[in-house]
């Protein structure tokens, strides 16, 4: 990916960021990834009712690509001081099955997908310890 390409997804990333957190008071790596146009809403809500195996499958770009939007989604979250939050995601089916995001399955890539990102506390206090 080049830079030009690159600084185009930051902005893109960082704007969809800022809405979400305006809107829900976090953000989602899946509210980056439908910012970045590599993800199609009802892609998400077909990972979500199980028709597909994991929410990779439905990403319309390469798996480098997919870990450069993600690597710049949480650089972005960090520098705009907001606390992880790991999540769990289950399926909207009668089973509720914990839901996959990577094809690989790798518990590193699968917490950064499932951690959303919250607002700084309003106290001042980094919620460490």
């Amino acid at each position: 990916m080049n830079s030009q390409n690159e600084t185009k997804l930051r902005r893109g990333i960082a704007a969809a960021g800022n809405a979400a957190v305006a809107r829900n008071g976090y953000v989602t790596a899946i509210d980056a990834l439908l910012a970045t146009g590599w993800l199609r809403p009802e892609r998400v809500e077909d990972w979500r009712r199980c028709r597909v195996p994991y929410l990779e499958r439905v990403v319309v770009a390469s798996l480098p690509k997919i870990s450069t939007a993600m690597r710049i989604f949480r650089s972005w979250a960090e520098s705009e001081g907001m606390r992880p939050s790991e999540t769990v995601y289950v399926s909207w089916t009668k089973d509720r099955r914990r839901l996959r995001f990577s094809k690989s399955g790798d518990p590193d890539i699968e917490r950064a997908y499932r951690t959303h990102w919250l607002l700084p506390r309003a106290n001042g206090h980094s919620g460490e310890g």
